[in-house]
Parts: C-alpha cells; sequence; structure tokens
C-alpha cells in the first residue's frame, strides 16, 4: 500500500487524502481540472502528487470520490485502467431532500459500480457514513466498510486503521444498499435529534 489514488477532488477526497498524508501515505490526486489537481496536491504537501485523468491510477487503492449521479460513467471512462485495482466506493445515493435513495430496490450505488468496473477490479464500499468536516477533525471514528473480496476488504480496513480510524467489517457487497440508507439517516439525525452537522455514528460494545 505504498500510494492511493483519489478521483475526484471534493472535500471528501481532502479529507481522505489529509489523514492518509498524516500517516504517512502517498496520495495521487486526479480529476478533470489539472490546475485543481495540483493545488489540492500543493495544499497537502509532501507525500502528495497529481495524477492524469483517465490513465491507470498509481495506487492499488483507488478512492472513488466522485458523486454517485457520476460514479458509473467515471469508471466507464477508464475501463481496463482499473484492472486489478481495488475502488473504494464512497458515494452517497440519497435524493435531493435526503429522504430516500436513488438506487431501486435490491442494489445498491457501489453494486452498479462494481458492474461498470473491470471484472479484476474489487469494490469496497466505505467512508459514506462520516461527514468530510467530521473526518479531518482527525478524531477516532468509526468507518464501515462492505465487500465481495477477503483480500480487497483487509486492504481497505488497513487502508482505515492507518488513518487513525477503526473499521466495521458489516459483510458483502449486498451490505452496501444499507450502508448507503445510513446517508439518509444521519441527514436526519443532524437536522432533528442531534440539532448538528457535527456528529458521527460509533459502534459500542459492552463488557
Amino acid at each position: 500500500m505504498s500510494s492511493i489514488s483519489f478521483i475526484g477532488l471534493g472535500g471528501m477526497a481532502h479529507a481522505i487524502a489529509s489523514r492518509a498524508v498524516t500517516g504517512g501515505r502517498s496520495v495521487e490526486l486526479i480529476g478533470r481540472d489539472p490546475a485543481k489537481a495540483k493545488g489540492l496536491a500543493a495544499e497537502l504537501g509532501a507525500g502528495a502528487t497529481a495524477g492524469t485523468f483517465g490513465t491507470v491510477p498509481v495506487g492499488d487503492l483507488v478512492v472513488l470520490a466522485v458523486p454517485y449521479t457520476g460514479a458509473v460513467p467515471v469508471v466507464a471512462r477508464y475501463g481496463e485502467a482499473l484492472a486489478g485495482k481495488v475502488i473504494i466506493d464512497i458515494s452517497n445515493t440519497f435524493n435531493a431532500n435526503a429522504t430516500g435513495l436513488l438506487t431501486p430496490e435490491g442494489t445498491s450505488g457501489a453494486q452498479e459500480i462494481a458492474k461498470a468496473a473491470p471484472a479484476s477490479a474489487h469494490v469496497v464500499k466505505a467512508f459514506n457514513t462520516v461527514f468530510g468536516h467530521v473526518l479531518v477533525q482527525e478524531r477516532p471514528l468509526d468507518v464501515f466498510f462492505a465487500g465481495d473480496d477477503a483480500v480487497a476488504k483487509a486492504s481497505v480496513s488497513a487502508f482505515i486503521e492507518t488513518l487513525g480510524l477503526r473499521p466495521l467489517d458489516v459483510g458483502g457487497l449486498e451490505m452496501a444498499r444499507w450502508l448507503e440508507g445510513v446517508g439518509p439517516l444521519l441527514m436526519g439525525l443532524a437536522r432533528n435529534g442531534a440539532g448538528t452537522f457535527d456528529v458521527a455514528l460509533s459502534v459500542d460494545f459492552p463488557g
């Protein structure tokens, strides 16, 4: 796990990449806007470089940090450039008012991304249950993840740990729909019971 590649330059990419650099990892930042990629790499400092959109990512782990509506087209655009990679899907699939999911029953955003990816790539759902602005606070947090390939999940779990976070495996990729369902739940909690978006979900193990 010498390098982690990020496709997408938004807030979540910045948050995860920042923690990765702090943890001593090298990161490659990739976006359609080369100037923005170079700017983010310069902001993160040593260990961060800008890559070229559409070419083979440097990292074996590729964080797909784009909105779900653009995720499948981006993966299709990359095609075999993602062969053999572990693709970490961090997208949320909730609708405009965060009361439901865009994906039909029986599937998830992560599963649709997996269909578009090369057969030798493995998709793991992770990070979508953590707000980006909470992630950059460098607090210990729980990160739930799901995937079908044991080796890919082990790699993602190890990566999460290097960020100072606790990985919690929830099962196969079919569980991604329920992780994506946490998005509306978390938004509802922030707007109502918590009264703040400075909130995170965690698991307690009594005893």
